[in-house]
């Protein structure tokens, strides 16, 4: 199947979920071969690429010297389902816009600016044997397929939230209806040690599902929203692997260290490894090679 990147550029107007501050970001076509390449102001290209990953607590974070673009992972997001493998992001400030806390609205604008083949064929990224990442109770290994797939469970104490689990076979059509919409959260409890570390000033009820004690403050879009999100989150991540992943990766209460934890494990067992991108990369999980019989859990 052929590249695609946009047939024509498209804004998006926001606020920060961590930074809180206004933000614009244009999305534009690019050429075959570029990636998904972000641009701040008075920095050079940084290519959405495990080498320009500077951070993975709370969102993933891409940097080149001073330079910082936070929260990327809805974006690749929506790239990614929606089948986009070249594109060029102009942002006018340290951060992606939370929109309303999901894909969707980046779902939307990728949509109104209409989607174009290029003439170069895709390279996807095929799992030749299962690599895992993690440990305990919380981790992420993915073995050979035809496609992408993702089984997940999600495993949390709160009574609003318990344990939830799926599988889903990634399609444009399943990813815009049922897990495009899904929705950041975060506990009430947490937001002030949270928002002390200088992150989440932009966090609302308009774009964040809120759990409180007694249960979530602003309603669900689905019953099992929370996991569809983590779902979101990691194919994000895997977008920053630069092409389409054929793979499945089945997954235990994983976050975005543990996520990119595994774009790097898979980059180093297929020798993918690019140039070092000018600071330094956060390694946040250990990896092994699992033989083809082992168990993911």
């Amino acid at each position: 199947m052929d590249q695609q990147t946009i047939r024509k550029p498209v804004t998006v107007d926001g606020i920060g979920l961590h930074s809180g501050r206004p933000v614009r970001v244009v999305l534009g076509p690019a050429a075959a071969d570029t990636g998904i390449v972000f641009r701040a102001p008075d920095s050079g290209p940084i290519p959405a690429a495990p080498e320009s990953v500077v951070d993975s607590h709370y969102a993933t974070t891409l940097g080149r010297g001073e330079a910082r673009i936070q929260t990327v992972e809805h974006l690749l997001a929506a790239a990614a389902g929606l089948g986009i493998d070249n594109l060029e992001v102009r942002v006018d400030g340290a951060e992606i816009p939370a929109m309303d806390g999901s894909a969707k609205p980046f779902v939307s604008a990728l949509l109104s600016a209409g989607r174009t083949r290029q003439g170069a064929r895709r390279r996807p990224v095929t799992i030749p044997y299962p690599i895992r990442v993690g440990m305990d109770g919380r981790w992420l290994v993915i073995v050979p397929s035809d496609r992408l797939r993702i089984s997940y469970t999600l495993d949390n104490e709160h009574p609003a939230i318990g344990v939830q689990a799926l599988t889903w076979t990634v399609t444009d059509r399943s990813f815009v209806e049922a897990f495009a919409p899904a929705r950041t959260y975060g506990f009430l409890k947490d937001l002030g040690a949270i928002r002390k570390r200088g992150l989440a000033r932009g966090v609302s009820l308009d774009n964040t599902i809120g759990v409180g004690d007694a249960g979530v403050l602003n309603g669900l879009r689905f019953r099992d929203e929370f996991v569809r999100h983590k779902v979101l989150d990691l194919l994000g991540d895997l977008a920053l692997l630069g092409r389409p992943v054929l793979g499945h990766v089945i997954a235990r209460n994983g976050g975005h260290a543990l996520n990119y934890g595994l774009v790097v494990a898979i980059q180093r067992a297929l020798g993918l490894e690019r140039k070092p991108a000018a600071v330094p990369v956060l390694r946040t999980a250990t990896a092994q090679h699992l033989t083809p019989a082992a168990s993911p859990a």
